[in-house]
């Protein structure tokens, strides 16, 4: 723990490994919602102080950020730097991009940079800090050493990032809750299940029969509420193996005390609380634990599961129990907690974590996909032949009826005995004409089809409106982007015998062209690149062959509003899914999945996409 005052900087982990900061402006709102405690709720709505993050939810119990449409998970940290650096002035350094735009530096190097230059230096070398660029203050120019490319670089002023004072603990929980006061006796062990243990045991010894109310104000506490417990007394602890799983009991000597980070409302079942009360053993714990009913049960369980998931410590998993309501697992952790308190052995183990990348890999050791022919392709947009009139591309689509059915057309909803009901812009055939699709068999007045093909992206393609069967080949309406497809050496959860093929889908923004929502307006591109993943099996590289046509038909992307956040006119996924989490399943978007190549087969046939379309994209 320091005692120092400090710049805090929120930061979050990108797939490269590398800690970005976010801008000070975000910094002050993520910390406005921190320091104001549980009562803010535990989240925060970046795009509350900007609009491009719209997206994106940081859950400060899990120091996560969430992007809504995507599904993807990324940690955030709160880290804290020197109140005489580049933060604390609102300096930030920036380099141009590919795409004429400015990117900040990750936050250590703008600090390197800006104290080379407040020392008036003409240039630094960042190989120092594992960077092979120098910084030429003269030309205002980043020169890569390797390849001597240069990059411009700029300085500019922004807000302050928030400054903190007082004592800061090298790694944050939350709730924050600044405290003082004098603190009772700390408990005797602090290994993570005695400490919940006694909590639980206090609890019920008191005579609380709601849930574990906040500490009270304590003194000589960090405004973390981080608490410094104290080596065990005695035996009762039990280490953590390398797998997170503590295993039976064991003898704990004092030098492997841990050092904890827990939440305020851990603090009050603990610290706040007497481990002992007078006249009180566990013997008497256990006996008034099970004289509690099931609703008080479960008032302590949900109470003391928020103290699990808010202070990180290990949970128990129940198997048989179904359904989402939060009693569920706050029985879990009052299961291990109530076995403990018994005497009983437990098995505690960590929750599953997030694993969103394949470890790093080199770039010898990516490798071309065997029978996929290149590593990368470009959308192309495809136009229906010039001179073909929409009359003239569904005519070689229907057959005209002589003699209608006394039934309706689904299209105008009037009877296929009368004229079109259609009052837009006039076809150029008769109202009163019938046809039927040559495959399905559904009849429409012809007049209704001409004006549903020309409402739609004209590319020679035509989708019956009541069984979806499509006559062509039908495109879509994808901005222009970059496809990158190739092997990793590393294996997907539920496939362990094969590779992985890494897909990295690359759309810039842009402006929306004739075919799109909005034409002339400018569209966002939220979360790009973005990178998916599929087994290196038979039927997954059949379902990259098929992405690759749909690809090229402009059908894995569109532009409209995100179902989640509500954004238009920005890049969204065009029904069909892909598997973005790559070594687990936690947000939905990853493996194990058994049905999920199948699924997004049947996907892809949904929009005329099959074996046969990859033979059709040859010729």
């Amino acid at each position: 723990m320091l005692l120092a005052s400090a710049v805090v900087v929120w930061e979050w982990l990108n797939e490269h490994g590398r800690w970005r900061p976010y801008s000070p402006a975000v910094s002050h709102h993520i910390e406005a919602v921190v320091r104001a405690g549980p009562r803010a709720g535990g989240s925060v709505v970046l795009g509350q102080v900007d609009s491009r993050l719209a997206p994106y939810i940081i859950d400060l119990q899990s120091m996560n950020q969430f992007r809504q449409d995507t599904g993807t998970l990324r940690p955030v940290r709160r880290n804290y730097y020197d109140p005489t650096s580049a933060p604390a002035k609102g300096v930030v350094w920036e380099w141009e991009n590919d795409n004429g735009s400015w990117t900040p530096y990750d936050m250590e190097v703008g600090i390197t940079i800006q104290h080379a230059y407040e020392k008036q230096h003409p240039w630094i070398d960042l190989t120092s800090i594992g960077f092979s660029y120098i910084i030429d203050f003269s030309t205002m120019g980043q020169i890569n050493r390797q390849t001597q490319r240069q990059r411009r670089v700029r300085r500019r002023l922004d807000l302050i990032y928030p400054m903190v004072t007082g004592a800061l603990p090298k790694a944050q929980s939350w709730p924050v809750s600044p405290v003082s006061a004098a603190s009772p006796p700390a408990p005797p062990c602090s290994c993570p299940q005695c400490v919940l243990v006694m909590s639980v045991k206090a609890a019920v010894v008191n005579g609380s029969t709601g849930p574990l109310q906040a500490p009270t104000a304590r003194k000589n506490m960090p405004p973390s509420g981080a608490v410094k417990l104290p080596p065990p007394a005695g035996p009762g602890g039990k280490p953590l193996d390398s797998t997170g799983t503590i295993r039976g009991p064991v003898k704990t000597a004092p030098s492997q005390a841990i050092r904890r980070q827990a939440s305020s409302t851990l603090a009050g079942a603990t610290a706040g609380s007497p481990a002992s009360p007078p006249g009180a053993n566990g013997k008497n714990g256990r006996v008034a634990l099970a004289t509690l009913n099931r609703t008080n049960l479960q008032r302590l369980a949900i109470a003391q599961s928020r103290v699990l998931i808010a202070s990180g410590v290990p949970t128990v998993p129940v198997k048989n129990l179904n359904g989402s309501s939060p009693v569920n697992p706050a029985l879990a952790g009052i299961t291990g907690i109530l076995m403990s308190a018994a005497g009983l052995p437990v098995c505690l183990t960590r929750p599953p974590k997030l694993v969103l990348h394949p470890p790093p890999v080199s770039k010898s050791e990516i490798k071309s996909i065997p029978g996929v022919s290149n590593t990368s392709r470009k959308t192309t947009k495809k136009q229906a032949k010039k001179g073909k009139t929409p009359e003239e591309v569904l005519k070689k689509y229907l057959q005209k009826v002589r003699h209608p059915p006394d039934e309706d057309c689904t299209i105008c909803m009037e009877r296929l005995t009368a004229p079109s009901g259609y009052k837009g812009p006039q076809p150029t055939v008769k109202p009163d004409l019938v046809g039927k699709l040559s495959r399905c068999g559904h009849i429409y007045h012809i007049y209704c089809l001409v004006a549903m093909y020309n409402n739609g992206n004209k590319d020679g393609s035509l989708q019956c409106p009541t069984c979806k069967t499509i006559y062509g080949v039908k495109t879509g309406t994808q901005p222009p982007g970059k496809m990158e497809y190739h092997l990793i050496p590393h294996s997907l959860p539920g496939h362990p015998d094969c590779k992985t093929i890494r897909i990295i889908y690359s759309i810039p923004p842009g402006i929306q062209g004739p075919e799109h929502p909005n034409p002339g307006k400018s569209f966002s591109a939220r979360g790009f690149p973005r990178h998916c993943y599929l087994p290196d099996s038979e039927k997954g590289r059949k379902v990259l062959k098929l992405l690759l046509v749909a690809w090229d038909r402009r059908l894995i992307f569109a532009i409209g509003t995100s179902s989640t956040t509500g954004e238009s006119d920005t890049v969204i996924w065009n029904e069909v899914h892909h598997k973005t989490e790559f070594g687990s399943n936690l947000t939905g978007h990853g493996y194990p999945d058994a049905n999920y190549l199948d699924n997004v087969l049947a996907e892809l046939a949904a929009q005329g996409i099959s074996e046969d379309s990859t033979a059709q994209e040859k010729d």
